[in-house]
């Protein structure tokens, strides 16, 4: 007996992933950093290469030691590589690095060494976006170096790849400047004598809506798992995940009852709370105190009050609602239950963070379809 789980549909994961396979004559990266956007990285990995995937991506080195540990085998990248990470076990277990700093090459250089073994290194250009990647001005120094590195058998110039600002407008003038910038960056690397294997820059909403962006790998991420990357726009994906408990408790109180912490509602006639065993160390946001939806026994209410720790108050009115009874956060939205654009519609936010918010030890993730799980 369950009291509260992330339900991932694994399914859904690789109808996904087809779906976006087909919409490109690129490979296709699937991103799955952040535990595969709550969703677990090993599963939803298996699940995107078996829809169609070739890639995998992802943050950090442990992501990529984790999906390695697994016995994935497909060309991972990992990203997001600081200072002092130690990178040798990356070079050993033929993990591609990214190097967006001579520094940073430096440091894959440092591990290649002592590894014996060439580093797989994607060089990256900030074309915009002022996070990651080289600045423009710096790019010819970085590619000079990496060419160097290349021809002392020290790394393989896998990949020149940036990362889109704006791609939930694709009409948004920031795409064409960037993929300009992009080009012009390949250019002066092809003037070096660097011409990589592949190239990428297209995320998930590009990846739906740009094809002038693909060149040989997209990077989808939350369109695997069913989300659609641009608000309103339905591109026929289905949502991976329901987050769901088992009412706790129920209890009729009066008319002007205060509920949870700092009494932020009053019930306004006698009714009956249901407790839901779901709060913010599980995944809810508090920002959904008062505003997220919540749908029980398939009928949708809302939050009553602050959402707690560990639990969150619904006001069912005089509905019959008993202990054990089905409590649905978000899920597809097949049975009118909200989904995690509801959720992110009524806190103000993005549905990527409701989603990779669950899949704590308190709350089980727990995965069903795909070859592992019938």
């Amino acid at each position: 007996m369950w009291q509260a789980e992330a339900r991932v549909d694994l399914d859904a994961i690789r109808a996904n992933a087809a779906l976006v396979s087909a919409a490109t004559t690129a490979r296709v990266m699937a991103v799955v950093k952040g535990d595969g956007y709550g969703h677990g990285a090993v599963p939803s990995a298996r699940a995107a290469l078996a829809g169609g995937a070739t890639w995998l991506g992802v943050c950090t080195l442990g992501e990529a030691l984790e999906l390695r540990a697994a016995g994935l085998t497909a060309p991972i990248l990992a990203w997001l590589v600081g200072p002092g990470i130690p990178l040798l076990e990356g070079v050993v277990e033929d993990v591609d690095l990214n190097a967006a700093s001579t520094e940073q090459l430096a440091d894959v250089v440092a591990a290649a060494q002592l590894a014996g073994l060439p580093a797989r290194v994607h060089l990256k250009i900030d074309t915009g976006l002022s996070r990651g990647g080289s600045r423009p001005e710096e790019w010819p120094t970085l590619v000079e170096a990496a060419a160097k590195a290349r021809d002392d058998g020290l790394v393989e110039i896998v990949g020149i790849w940036s990362h889109l600002v704006y791609a939930d407008d694709p009409g948004h003038e920031t795409i064409d400047a960037q993929l300009a910038a992009y080009q012009d960056a390949l250019a002066v690397a092809e003037r070096i004598g660097v011409v990589p294997q592949v190239r990428h820059l297209a995320n998930s909403a590009a990846t739906l809506t740009r094809p002038d962006t693909h060149f040989d790998i997209v990077r989808p991420g939350i369109a695997l798992y069913g989300l659609s990357p641009i608000p309103g726009r339905d591109f026929g994906l289905r949502p991976a995940m329901t987050a769901r408990a088992r009412v706790a408790l129920t209890k009729r109180v009066p008319a002007g009852q205060g509920v949870s912490y700092g009494h932020t509602y009053y019930t306004d006639r006698e009714t009956t709370l249901a407790l839901v065993p779901l709060g913010y160390a599980d995944g809810v946001p508090r920002h959904g105190s008062n505003v997220g939806p919540v749908s029980v026994n398939g009928k949708r209410y809302t939050v009553a009050g602050r959402v707690c720790m560990d639990q969150i108050v619904v006001d069912v009115g005089d509905d019959e609602v008993r202990p054990g009874d089905e409590a649905v956060l978000f899920g597809p939205g097949d049975r009118g239950e909200p989904t995690a654009d509801d959720w992110a519609e009524a806190i103000d936010t993005i549905n990527y963070e409701i989603v990779t918010r669950f899949g704590s030890h308190r709350v089980p993730r727990v995965h069903v379809g795909g070859a592992e799980h019938g």
